[in-house]
């Protein structure tokens, strides 16, 4: 594809357009509201962003607004987008600034210098950030994590729009998310019933419509999968989905084949670390170790406890008891993560960290979205990088024992006390702050 202004001579972009994508392209021309959905690596965000960036050669509005669930989000999957987003598109006659506090990018138009701000919708309070401006364009990605004040705050701001234009992506959600009810499945019935007034531009893509993709690193997506997850239903077949049943189906199905014997555990790590889960009224305390391996190839549960504490002596004896025995078994102990919602039972652990005589950092732990942690689990899982042993059986049980809530609105595993949420608490614990570390490996 070729790019073409009076500041720059043509420049030829080396990303392929099947003629699905192109005919969405075309189309957001003459529609008001445009929404790609489909497949992880469907070429979605890109057809939004070249969509985006030719109506923003020619409007006559100067403000555009970008967003994502983060504004990090919005600017790598807008602005930079794998080499493909507008600072690469605009390259040349673009610089990043700020605009009234908001990150933006000015482009160099050939109807005047536009502004488009980058800014995070994820947040109950993020409509915040976008008030007192009047937006032309809207470029929105992965439009479902949006919220939903945001979302309308963001329709208010472009009701003085000249060509008012909106281009939203999002891999497929559950059927009942608001996403669909409130917007894009009553789009499609008022565009139905003829009554839908400026166009609506709805498309459906799968990880196969993208022609950039080699059949090699299709099967390398797909291998993060379990074929039998909700994930592998929305992000490789492109449906939506319900999230239903056992949340790690393949584990529980075939637990045997993900046991590590003693003889076979590794000598070296890249880093152990220790998850702690404080229990309430009517759970118990956990306790997992994980021993992460050399270049976070696997993460391997080495010790997985529970306990009873009625007091935080009897909480301390048995964490210390429990640390010493991973320091006798494995050498060391990197980190202690624990929940950082009880700040008086993690001061007293420190406290006997301290008198015990061992020098192991105790940090909160991060506590990344539930979701994320779970679907982390299942990559490892899929991709057999999970591994526990004879001492972390509790773990093991509470990976088979795993399911979602199908009362929740949301995507949500079941927490009334039949399974053990405590323990995996406590293992997500020890290894979500490497996230991105075993997803980029």
């Amino acid at each position: 594809m070729e790019t073409r202004s009076k500041f720059s001579k043509s420049k030829k972009i080396d990303w392929l357009f099947g003629d699905k994508h192109k005919k969405y392209i075309k189309d957001c021309a003459d529609n008001t509201i445009n929404v790609a959905e489909g497949a992880v690596r469907a070429g979605k965000t890109i057809d939004n962003v070249f969509a985006f960036a030719m109506e923003l050669e020619n409007t006559p509005d100067k403000i555009h607004l970008a967003s994502g669930s983060t504004s990090g989000n919005a600017k790598l999957n807008i602005g930079e987008s794998n080499g493909y987003g507008l600072e690469h598109i605009f390259r040349g006659r673009c610089r990043w600034g700020k605009f009234k506090g908001n990150e933006c990018l000015y482009v160099s138009t050939m109807t005047g210098e536009k502004v488009v701000i980058f800014t995070g919708g994820g947040k109950a309070d993020s409509y915040k950030s976008i008030r007192g401006n009047s937006y032309g364009l809207w470029i929105g990605t992965e439009i479902n994590i949006h919220h939903d004040d945001f979302i309308k705050e963001a329709f208010n701001r472009q009701l003085m729009a000249i060509n008012r234009k909106v281009f939203w992506d999002l891999n497929p959600d559950r059927p009942t998310h608001q996403i669909y009810v409130k917007y894009i499945d009553n789009y499609t019935k008022l565009k139905n019933a003829g009554t839908f007034i400026g166009g609506y531009n709805h498309e459906r893509f799968t990880i196969f419509d993208n022609m950039n993709l080699t059949e090699l690193r299709i099967q390398e997506i797909m291998s993060q999968y379990d074929v039998n997850s909700v994930w592998y239903r929305r992000d490789i077949l492109g449906e939506r989905a319900i999230a239903e049943g056992l949340i790690y189906g393949l584990f529980a199905d075939k637990a045997e084949d993900y046991y590590m014997p003693v003889k076979d555990i590794p000598t070296v790590f890249e880093k152990i670390s220790i998850g702690v889960d404080f229990g309430g009224s009517s759970s118990l305390h956990a306790f997992v170790c994980s021993g992460i391996t050399l270049e976070y190839k696997k993460v391997i549960p080495l010790l997985s406890e529970k306990h009873i504490a009625d007091s935080p002596r009897v909480l301390n004896r048995e964490f210390i008891r429990f640390i010493k025995k991973v320091i006798d078994l494995y050498g060391r102990v990197d980190y202690i993560y624990a929940d950082s919602a009880e700040q008086v039972l993690i001061r007293g652990m420190r406290e006997a960290l301290s008198k015990a005589g061992l020098n192991i950092i105790v940090r909160n732990a991060h506590k990344e979205k539930i979701i994320d942690r779970i679907r982390l689990v299942n990559i490892l899982i899929s991709q057999k990088r999970l591994c526990y042993t004879e001492e972390s059986i509790t773990l093991r049980d509470a990976l088979i024992g795993a399911v979602w809530d199908l009362k929740s609105e949301e995507d949500e595993r079941l927490d009334d006390g039949t399974s053990d949420i405590d323990t995996l608490d406590a293992f997500e614990y020890s290894i979500e702050r490497d996230i991105r570390r075993f997803i980029k490996r």
